[in-house]
């Protein structure tokens, strides 16, 4: 399998609404495919061929490119996971888990289920929202809480979710304000599409589009120089 097998995607990468400008933030990138695992393996190359080396707040070494938009069509289809990816599907089910369902015990600053859910059932208000009024723009769950994360050197990456109602179809829309696209991308993306098909049951909807939006994209590609040497491996 390489980076170009599936159907037929729009060349390699949609990218999109472009300016010619050279500051990293001047345009947004656009990549549109099938499937989980798949946008996972065009986004690594992305990165690794039109990445700018960035020094993080903790002093590690990443590629970094401008804002990224990635929509996929299919979200329930496969690979949902890259045959590159360190992770295995086991453990992929067991992050979705604790996602959806919560930690037992956490040692963590935050987890997501329980910004999700722990003040406010966010997940049963954007469900009831879009069974209640179809067309709802309200159906919107956060994870920010300001008296906390400003103080905290560990914040969710994961920001907003929001559901649009279309038809009998449900989309998600997720916004991170930081992303790293090589080795959580994959994790995150496929619980949330996990969650998705969730929310889709129990709202009497199938499942529709999943748009996944990183402010700042990125790859730790001293940290994880060998995963990404896998990835690269396999796109030549």
């Amino acid at each position: 399998s390489s980076f170009q097998d599936g159907r037929d995607i729009q060349e390699e990468y949609s990218c999109c609404i472009k300016r010619q400008m050279s500051n990293l933030h001047s345009f947004m990138r656009l990549i549109k495919t099938y499937s989980v695992g798949h946008a996972q393996e065009l986004v690594v190359d992305l990165i690794s061929k039109w990445g700018k080396k960035v020094i993080t707040e903790e002093n590690e070494v990443t590629l970094q490119i401008e804002p990224l938009c990635i929509q996929i069509d299919t979200p329930m289809s496969e690979p949902r996971r890259s045959p590159y990816s360190s992770y295995q599907e086991v453990f992929m089910e067991e992050y979705t888990d604790k996602v959806i369902n919560g930690y037992k015990e956490s040692n963590f600053t935050y987890d997501y289920h329980s910004r999700l859910c722990d003040r406010v059932d966010q997940i049963d208000y954007m469900v009831r929202k879009v069974v209640e009024t179809p067309t709802t723009r309200r159906a919107v769950a956060t994870t920010w809480i300001p008296e906390e994360d400003e103080l905290e050197p560990y914040c969710p990456c994961l920001q907003y979710i929001q559901l649009i109602r279309d038809g009998n179809k449900l989309d998600m829309f997720v916004l991170f304000r930081s992303n790293d696209m090589l080795s959580a991308f994959g994790c995150n993306a496929y619980a949330l599409t996990t969650l998705l098909g969730v929310l889709a049951e129990r709202s009497g909807c199938t499942v529709g589009t999943y748009t996944h939006v990183a402010v700042v994209p990125h790859m730790y590609i001293e940290r994880d120089k060998s995963e990404l040497e896998r990835y690269r491996v396999h796109s030549n």
